[in-house]
C-alpha cells in the first residue's frame, strides 16, 4: 500500500514538472497583462490611425498618444481603455503559457539531459520553436484583441461590436470562416518567433553572463538587468511585424468583397510606401511602454512563481 502511494506520487511530480512550465508561463503574465492593456489599446490606434492618415481617411485623428487617450475616455469612458480585456487575458492564458512553458520545458530538458545549459544556438531554436506553436494556440484570441481595440474607429455601421471574446470568435467563423480565426497568423508568427528569440535567448544569456561574472545566482538586480535587456532588444526587433500584424487582423472587404492586403509581403511593401520605412516604427514609445511592464512583470513574477513551486518546496 505504502509503495503504491510512493508510486502514486512519484508520477504525480513527474506530471507535475511537465505541466509547471506552461501553468507559471501562463499566469505570470496576466497582472502585466491587465497593467498594459490601455497602452496596448493606445498602441494599436496609433498603428490604425498611422496607417488611415497615410491614406488620407484619417479625418482629423492623431497619433499623440496622450491626445488619443483623452479621445478614448471622452468617446468610450475610462473603460474603453481596458475594452477587450478578457480577449487580452485569454491571448495570455493561451499564447503566453505555450511560449514561455514550451521554451522553459525545451531549456530545461535540455539542462538535465546534457548536465549543461543550451548554448545560444539551442536557445534560438527552441524560443523559435516555442513562438511559433504559440501562435497557433493564441491567434484566435489575438485577433479577438486586435478587432476590439479598433472598433471605435470605425465608422457606426461598420462597427461589429462583439459582446465579449466568445461572441467574438463565434461571430468571426459565422460571418467570415474558420480560418479567419487564423488571419494575420504568419506575421504574428515571425513577430512571435523574433520576441521569443530577442527575449527569451536574451534574457537568459544576460543573467547567465551575470551569474557568471559575480559567482551568484539569479539576484534581483540580475533579474532585472536581464528583463530590462531582452525587452527592449525585442521591442524595436518587433514592432514592424506588430505593425503589420494589427493592419492584417483589422482589416474590412471593400464593397466588391476585396481586402486592402493580400499577404503580409504585400502589407509590409504597400505600408513603406504610403508610410515610409520608419512608419514600420510607428508608435515606437508607446510600444516601449507596453512592452516595458509587460515584459519586465512577467519575466520576474515568472522567476518568482518558480521559486515558490521548486522541486524543494514540492517536497516540503
Amino acid at each position: 500500500m505504502q509503495s503504491s502511494q510512493i508510486q502514486s506520487g512519484m508520477i504525480f511530480q513527474n506530471a507535475w514538472e511537465k505541466i509547471k512550465p506552461f501553468f507559471i508561463g501562463g499566469f505570470a503574465g496576466c497582472p502585466a497583462t491587465i497593467i498594459v492593456q490601455p497602452i496596448d489599446t493606445i498602441k494599436v490606434r496609433i498603428q490604425i490611425i498611422n496607417e488611415q492618415i497615410a491614406l488620407g481617411k484619417a479625418n482629423g485623428l492623431t497619433t499623440n498618444p496622450i491626445t488619443i487617450s483623452k479621445h478614448v475616455i471622452v468617446n468610450d469612458g475610462f473603460r474603453g481603455l481596458f475594452k477587450g480585456m478578457d480577449a487580452a487575458l485569454l491571448r495570455q492564458l493561451t499564447y503566453g503559457s505555450t511560449r514561455l512553458g514550451l521554451f522553459r520545458l525545451l531549456s530545461d530538458t535540455h539542462t538535465e539531459r546534457n548536465n549543461r545549459y543550451p548554448t545560444m544556438f539551442e536557445k534560438i531554436m527552441y524560443s523559435s520553436f516555442a513562438g511559433y506553436v504559440a501562435c497557433i494556440v493564441g491567434n484566435p484570441a489575438d485577433i479577438s484583441v486586435v478587432r476590439f481595440q479598433q472598433d471605435s474607429l470605425l465608422p457606426a455601421h461598420k462597427r461589429r461590436n462583439y459582446k465579449n471574446v466568445m461572441d467574438a470568435m463565434v461571430r468571426m467563423v459565422k460571418e467570415e470562416g474558420f480560418f479567419t480565426l487564423w488571419r494575420g497568423s504568419i506575421p504574428t508568427i515571425v513577430r512571435a518567433v523574433f520576441i521569443n528569440v530577442s527575449m527569451l535567448t536574451t534574457y537568459d544569456e544576460v543573467k547567465e553572463r551575470i551569474n557568471a561574472y559575480t559567482g551568484t545566482k539569479d539576484l534581483f538586480t540580475t533579474s532585472c538587468i536581464a528583463s530590462f535587456s531582452a525587452c527592449l532588444v525585442s521591442s524595436v526587433v518587433s514592432l514592424p511585424f506588430d505593425n503589420i500584424k494589427t493592419k492584417l487582423q483589422g482589416m474590412k472587404a471593400n464593397r466588391h468583397g476585396v481586402f486592402p492586403y493580400n499577404n503580409i509581403g504585400d502589407c509590409m511593401v504597400k505600408s513603406i510606401k504610403s508610410e515610409g520605412f520608419f512608419g514600420l516604427w510607428v508608435g515606437m514609445p508607446t510600444f516601449l511602454c507596453r512592452m516595458f511592464p509587460h515584459s519586465i512583470v512577467t519575466l520576474l513574477f515568472q522567476d518568482y512563481l518558480y521559486k515558490c513551486f521548486s522541486k524543494n518546496t514540492m517536497k516540503n
